[in-house]
């Protein structure tokens, strides 16, 4: 390896940051997520930490709950440390009262998504060997015909409605159940429900547990994108560097105790569980949670009662909400961050933002594996960079790197590869894919593909197993969404490499018209005039919606499997 030009790649934005935003990252041995939570609920004890559907509850309230749910898990349950327990449960109260009462009893949290199949949450049980599970009651009926076949012990259960408190609770339940028919009928003999679990706690404390800053914290499961799904561990440490890495830079416009965040994405993904439920909390701020962004009128009617400070979400939320007659409506002018992840920021949508809103979108870089993020545009004025995920976070190292794992030079695309306190411990389980994951000399794979330039930006460019081969040239789907989406008529788009017996592979792309007088040869036209010949898709199919994952990513694995080539 070239030792001048690694040092220099992974090196070179410590020159570059802006006075007093680099910081040493360090995490004391003894240190917890659970110290962590004490010490933010003490410290803002008095202050609003999150609201849902009109309720409130403070830092005070939040350490009271969440003391007892732990008080519970150990008294009640019998639960050690190390135990796993799976919480599935959307954007509500529940939510971060049972993480942080599982994280201070010492457990292990296996965040489960709500819109799993039973075929899905039935692998995640048994592969995460979790010993009990909270379960919000919309989705017990699933669960019940999974049980027998998994480990657990104890199963909880939550009500929508549970933490609302006096008439708002049982209208909310009422709602669910009678008139909305939201709860399919369940047979769960021996279930606790979790309101009974908070009042069992009273007159008796729960034990601190004696957790170092290197036991795993949770096990992540990555979404199976490019393969079975696998549980990373993620320890106290990683998630404690990524909190102390992230508050800082963010810390150059948010203040401490006066910032109220709009959480449309879930906790339960690894983007908003760290940035807006832990970074958040570190800072003071109020955080709102939405329960199901994808109802956009219930999420413009719920962001109208805050004067918000900080909004996350990706590509496709922002996109959609400015599509949305309401959007006009809203009041931005409080709004400082505007943060994106979890895919690919789309110019089109990234400068309409900024037109409407009056502010740019700091787009990040990170994995699931990474805790999450690893790099990011700093949101102060000359430092964030349109189509850019920025530069390493204080602490993390990045290079770009060949097939061999030599470093390339500056503007050369390459695999994206990260060494830092942020990163994984390895798979759960699976001790083979965790030696794959990593270079010989300790870099993780992020299986990204990405460039450097002199100055330490990183653009990302697209998954590695998700380029498309054209007659033995690499096309990135992102670099084709991105050309078809600035279209004026054109609201969604993926792209996905089909097979072709003339050039391997041929592009194909999936069109959501916004206008519904876009033709096929109007769109390929336009793709000429902006692709290289071999870049232009070859088959177009418009369809009513894209497949996407729960926080509105967009499925290419999904496009490729279930459909065929149909060309114009």
């Amino acid at each position: 390896m070239n030792e001048e030009l690694h040092t220099r790649s992974s090196q070179v934005w410590l020159k570059h940051y802006p006075r007093g935003i680099n910081k040493d990252i360090s995490i004391r041995e003894d240190f917890s997520l659970a110290g962590f939570i004490e010490k933010s609920t003490q410290k803002y004890h008095s202050l609003p930490a999150f609201d849902c559907m009109g309720t409130s509850l403070s830092y005070k309230e939040i350490d009271r709950l969440s003391a007892c749910f732990a008080s519970f898990l150990q008294h009640d349950l019998g639960l050690e440390k190390g135990r796993r327990i799976a919480i599935q449960i959307p954007n509500i109260l529940q939510y971060p009262v049972a993480l942080f009462g599982a994280l201070r009893a010492g457990l292990v949290v296996v965040n489960t998504n709500p819109m799993y199949t039973e075929r899905e949450l039935k692998y995640q049980l048994i592969d995460s060997r979790a010993d009990v599970i909270l379960i919000l009651e919309n989705f017990a009926s699933k669960l019940e015909r999974v049980l027998p076949e998994t480990c657990l012990q104890h199963v909880i259960i939550t009500r929508p409605g549970d933490l609302l408190g006096g008439a708002k609770k049982n209208l909310v339940n009422s709602i669910a159940r009678y008139f909305k028919k939201d709860i399919p009928a369940y047979h769960l003999p021996g279930a606790i429900y979790f309101t009974q679990a908070l009042r069992s706690c009273r007159g008796r404390n729960f034990r601190k547990a004696d957790i170092t800053a290197d036991d795993t914290a949770f096990l992540q499961y990555t979404g199976g994108t490019t393969g079975i799904s696998k549980g990373a561990q993620l320890t106290h440490r990683n998630i404690l560097a990524n909190i102390d890495q992230l508050s800082h830079w963010l810390s150059v416009r948010l203040n401490e105790g006066e910032e109220v965040a709009i959480t449309p994405l879930p906790l339960y993904h690894i983007y908003a569980l760290v940035i807006n439920c832990f970074v958040m909390m570190k800072i003071g701020a109020r955080n709102i949670l939405v329960p199901d962004p994808r109802n956009l009128k219930s999420l413009f009617k719920t962001m109208r009662k805050y004067r918000f400070t900080l909004f996350t979400g990706i590509n496709t939320l922002f996109n959609n909400m400015m599509k949305h007659p309401e959007f006009a409506k809203m009041d931005f002018s409080g709004l400082k961050i505007s943060s994106a992840g979890g895919m690919a920021l789309q110019s089109a949508v990234a400068n309409e933002w900024m037109l409407r809103t009056g502010t740019p979108i700091s787009e990040g870089y990170g994995l699931t594996e990474t805790s999450p993020v690893l790099t990011s545009n700093i949101p102060l004025a000359g430092w964030l960079r349109p189509g850019s995920i920025g530069l390493p976070l204080p602490g993390t190292l990045i290079r770009i790197a060949d097939d061999y794992g030599t470093e390339v030079p500056y503007g050369t695309p390459g695999e994206i590869q990260a060494k830092g306190p942020q990163i994984m411990k390895g798979y759960w389980n699976r001790p083979e894919e965790t030696r794959e994951a990593f270079t010989s000399d300790g870099w993780f794979k992020t299986g990204d593909i990405g460039i450097m330039e002199p100055d330490g930006f990183c653009r990302m460019i697209d998954r590695k197993k998700e380029m498309i081969n054209v007659s033995g040239f690499n096309v990135f789907p992102t670099e084709v969404e991105e050309v078809v989406a600035r279209h004026n008529k054109v609201l969604e788009v993926g792209a996905v490499g089909v097979p072709d017996a003339h050039s391997t592979e041929a592009v194909k792309i999936f069109v959501v018209k916004k206008d519904r007088l876009l033709t096929y040869e109007e769109l390929f036209s336009h793709c000429r005039k902006y692709l290289a010949a071999y870049k232009v898709p070859r088959h177009i199919e418009f369809c009513e919606g894209l497949p996407k994952s729960t926080i509105g990513k967009v499925l290419r694995k999904a496009l490729k499997e279930n459909t065929a080539p149909a060309s114009f």
